[in-house]
């Protein structure tokens, strides 16, 4: 049913520019979403609630070790578009490959565009073409305290306590 949800960007083009041409109003957000917390389950549904459909761009497993390291993602990239296409927040998922969202964002052009809030606008990198194309940027939405990399870290600790334990 998730996998309904999940297209290739040409398909997903066609598909938003048959929506907004009805009136739908196109959100758009990118990520690694690696390990799946609550702090992206509010951020999607707060991003979800400025428009008629979310469309969520998810960083291929090549670009994700580009950005974060030989070690992530810890998810691979099919299953993290499966999962985030699991909410009922999400209307539309797409894997992209490039280090940034500006070529997707040029051919989805979505209406608005959303970050968290450990963005600043003025250096959004992708804020240039959804403006070119007629869109908005929203920067702000995040849950303080929730993040994949706060989550890692009380992961290894807990686990090295646990690891060290069994050992003795």
């Amino acid at each position: 049913m998730a996998n309904q949800k999940i297209y290739d960007r040409n398909k997903l083009a066609s598909i938003l520019q048959q929506a907004k041409s009805e009136g739908s109003v196109v959100v758009t957000t990118n990520g690694c979403f690696d390990v799946l917390h609550l702090g992206h389950l509010r951020y999607l549904q707060a991003a979800r609630q400025l428009g008629n459909l979310l469309v969520v761009a998810v960083n291929s497993d090549s670009s994700v070790r580009e950005l974060k390291g030989e070690n992530r993602p810890l998810v691979p990239e099919e299953e993290r578009a499966e999962m985030l296409a699991g909410l009922s927040c999400v209307d539309y998922v797409v894997i992209f490959p490039e280090l940034t969202p500006i070529s997707l964002l040029s051919e989805l052009k979505p209406n608005i565009h959303v970050k968290g809030g450990d963005y600043k606008l003025e250096e959004l990198i992708e804020r240039d073409v959804v403006e070119a194309n007629g869109g908005k940027v929203i920067v702000g939405l995040n849950v303080p305290g929730k993040s994949t990399t706060n989550l890692i870290e009380v992961i290894c600790e807990r686990y090295q306590d646990t690891h060290s334990a069994d050992a003795s």
